[in-house]
C-alpha cells in the first residue's frame, strides 16, 4: 500500500460499480442462497431503480437512508442506490427492538427507511424521530402506521436512472452503528476511502474476477460490507448468504464456487467440530481470513486444505493488523500494515514494552482511512481519537512485531490482585473436544471480590461433564485463571454477527443451575491443580 489517496474511479463504490457495469456488464457480480445471480449490469440497474424510487421521496446527496432489511438481494441494492445518489446508508441490526431501536432512528436523523414488513410493528412501538417516510419491503404490512408507509413496488417503476454524482474518496457512505452490546451504539462515520483501504489489505493480490467472496455476516456490519466492495474495486464476485450455517456451509461454498471467506471464531470452532469427512478437502475454497486465529488453526488449514490469514480490525479502522499466509506463530492477529503505525500504550498514553499488555492505538498515512468519528458524539469522538491516534479499546501483547489480541478492556477479570484475559481463558475452554461455545466473565464471589464464571454449551450430541472440563483446563492455565464458577447451556446468547452477549451472562451471574468447583470438590492451588477431594 502506498501512502497517496486513491482516486475516486479506483475506490469510490458508485463509480466503480458503473465503470465495471459498462466494461463487464455480463459477468456475474452476486449469486443468492436461491441460486439466482445478477450481472454487474443487473446490479447497476437494480440500484438504479432504488435510487429513482427514492428521490421521488426526496432523497438527495448527503442525506441518510436507514436500511433495516435482512441479507438478500433488497439490502444489495437499497445500499447501492442509497451510495448512487451520494446519499449516506444506515443500516441497522435486524435484532433491535424497543429503546435500541429507538436511539438507532434518533442518532440516524433519518426521515427516509427502507425496512422488511415483518419489522415494521417495532416501528409502531417507539418515537420515530423525525422519520417520515418509510418502503415496506416484502408481504405482510397491514397498516395503519404512523409515518406514510410506501409498496416496494416504488422501487419497481421504470423511471430513468440518476444522474451520476461527483463523489470523493472523503465522502461518507455509511454510518454503522457498533454493537451498544454495553451501552448505547455509537454510529461510525465511514467513507469510500476508509471502505477500499480494507479491501486493498486483505483482499489485493489475491483476488479477481475469477474469485467469490461468501459473505457469512450481515450487512449491517463493517464485516459484511468489506467482501462486498471488495469485489466491486477488484472485479470478482460475491455470494450472498442470509447467515452462517454450520451444517449448510460447506454445500453453500460448494454451489456458489466461493473462493474466499471470513470466519469469526465462533464460526471456526462450529465446523472444526463437526464430524470430518471424506469430503472435507472437496471444495473451492482456497483462503479464509480467521478473526481471531484459532489454537488448532493448522489444523483447521489442514483438514480443510484452505490458506489462513489472521488479521484484526474494526468498524473505525482498516484491517491496521494482518498476518502472513498461514501464520506459524499459534494465536497471532499478524503484524502492522504498511500505511499503519500501531503502538500498545497505558492508560496515560505511555508506551509499553514487548511482552507487556496494553491498550492498541493506531493512525494511518493516508487520510481517510480511518473513520471520521461518531455521529453526534463529540465527546466519545474526542476521548477515542485523543493525542492523534485512534484508541481502538482492546488489549494486545506484542512479541517480536506479531501482536496478539488479548481482551476487551471491558472484558478483563481483575482477581486476588491479577489480571485475567477472558480470551485466553475461553481459547484453553474450547479446546475440549465436548466445548462447542464459551464465554468468560467476571462475577461477585460469596467472599466479596471478583471470580471467573464460564458459561459452556456442547458441541451436538455430546454432553460436558463439569469435572472432566475443569481437570482438563487446569494444567492449561494458570492457577488463578481456573474458572471457579460453570454454568451449562443448551446455546450461549448471540448477536446476529455471532458475538456472544457476555453482558447478558454478565448480568445473570451465578444461577440456580451454575456449578461452584468448590462444591465439586475440584481443588486448585499454586503447584497443585485439578486434584479432586
Amino acid at each position: 500500500m502506498t501512502s497517496r489517496l486513491r482516486p475516486a474511479d479506483e475506490c469510490v463504490l458508485p463509480t466503480v460499480l458503473r465503470r465495471r457495469a459498462a466494461e463487464r456488464p455480463d459477468q456475474t457480480f452476486v449469486i443468492f442462497e436461491d441460486g439466482v445471480d445478477w450481472t454487474y449490469a443487473r446490479m447497476l440497474r437494480e440500484a438504479e431503480q432504488v435510487a429513482a424510487g427514492l428521490v421521488t421521496l426526496g432523497v438527495g446527496r448527503g442525506d441518510r437512508v436507514v436500511s433495516w432489511l435482512p441479507n438478500g438481494p433488497d439490502a444489495l441494492r437499497v445500499w447501492f442506490g442509497v451510495n448512487l445518489l451520494g446519499a449516506i446508508l444506515v443500516p441497522l441490526n435486524t435484532a433491535y427492538r424497543g429503546g435500541l431501536l429507538e436511539h438507532a432512528f434518533r442518532l440516524s436523523g433519518a426521515e427516509v427507511a427502507v425496512v422488511h414488513s415483518d419489522l415494521l410493528p417495532r416501528l409502531g412501538e417507539i418515537d420515530l424521530h423525525g422519520l417520515r417516510d418509510v418502503v415496506a419491503v416484502g408481504p405482510g404490512y397491514t397498516g395503519p402506521f404512523p409515518v406514510t408507509v410506501h409498496s416496494e413496488t416504488i422501487f419497481a417503476v421504470e423511471r430513468p436512472g440518476p444522474p451520476a454524482v461527483d463523489l470523493a474518496p472523503w465522502d461518507t457512505y455509511a454510518i454503522i452503528l457498533t454493537s451498544g452490546t454495553t451501552g448505547p451504539s455509537k454510529g461510525v462515520i465511514c467513507t469510500y476511502a476508509q471502505l477500499s483501504a480494507c479491501a486493498e489489505a486483505a483482499f489485493e493480490g489475491n483476488f479477481g474476477p475469477g474469485d467469490r467472496y461468501l459473505v457469512t455476516l450481515p450487512l449491517f456490519h463493517a464485516g459484511g460490507t468489506i467482501g462486498v466492495n471488495a469485489a466491486v474495486v477488484l472485479g470478482g464476485s460475491i455470494a450472498l448468504t442470509t447467515a452462517f450455517r454450520t451444517s449448510e456451509f460447506w454445500d453453500l461454498v460448494r454451489a456458489t464456487g466461493s473462493t474466499h471467506v471470513t470466519l469469526l471464531g465462533v464460526m471456526a470452532t462450529f465446523l472444526s467440530k463437526q464430524p470430518e469427512s471424506a469430503a472435507d478437502t472437496e471444495h473451492p475454497l482456497r483462503r479464509v481470513f480467521m478473526i481471531p486465529l484459532s489454537e488448532d488453526a493448522a489444523e483447521f488449514a489442514r483438514r480443510f486444505d484452505v490458506d489462513l490469514v489472521a488479521m484484526f480490525n474494526m468498524t473505525e479502522v482498516s484491517i491496521p493488523i494482518i498476518s502472513e499466509l498461514n501464520p506459524s506463530v499459534v494465536g497471532t492477529s499478524g503484524r502492522v500494515r504498511p500505511g499503519v503505525e500501531a503502538r500498545l500504550v497505558d492508560e496515560h498514553d505511555r508506551e509499553v514494552a514487548d511482552g507487556t499488555v496494553g491498550e492498541l492505538i493506531v493512525r494511518a498515512d493516508r487520510p481517510w482511512t480511518i473513520a471520521n468519528g461518531y455521529l453526534g458524539r463529540p465527546e466519545a469522538t474526542a476521548a477515542a481519537w485523543r493525542n492523534g491516534w485512534f484508541h481502538t479499546g482492546d488489549a494486545f501483547r506484542r512479541v517480536d512485531g506479531e501482536f496478539f489480541f488479548v481482551d476487551r478492556l471491558g472484558d478483563t477479570i481483575r482477581r486476588r490482585g491479577e489480571n485475567i484475559s477472558s480470551f485466553e481463558v475461553e481459547s484453553e475452554i474450547l479446546a475440549h473436544p465436548d466445548v462447542q461455545e464459551a464465554a468468560v466473565v467476571a462475577t461477585p464471589s460469596p467472599d466479596g471480590e471478583d471470580e471467573v464464571l464460564a458459561v459452556v454449551a456442547p458441541v451436538a450430541g455430546r454432553r460436558i461433564d463439569v469435572v472432566e472440563l475443569l481437570e482438563f483446563v487446569c494444567p492449561r492455565m494458570a492457577h488463578f485463571m481456573v474458572p471457579r464458577f460453570v454454568r451449562v447451556l443448551d446455546e450461549l446468547p448471540k448477536t446476529p454477527t455471532s458475538k456472544i452477549q457476555k453482558h447478558l451472562l454478565r448480568a445473570e451471574g451465578v444461577t440456580a443451575d451454575t456449578l461452584d468447583r468448590e462444591d465439586l470438590g475440584v481443588v486448585v492451588k499454586r503447584g497443585r491443580v485439578g486434584s479432586r477431594e
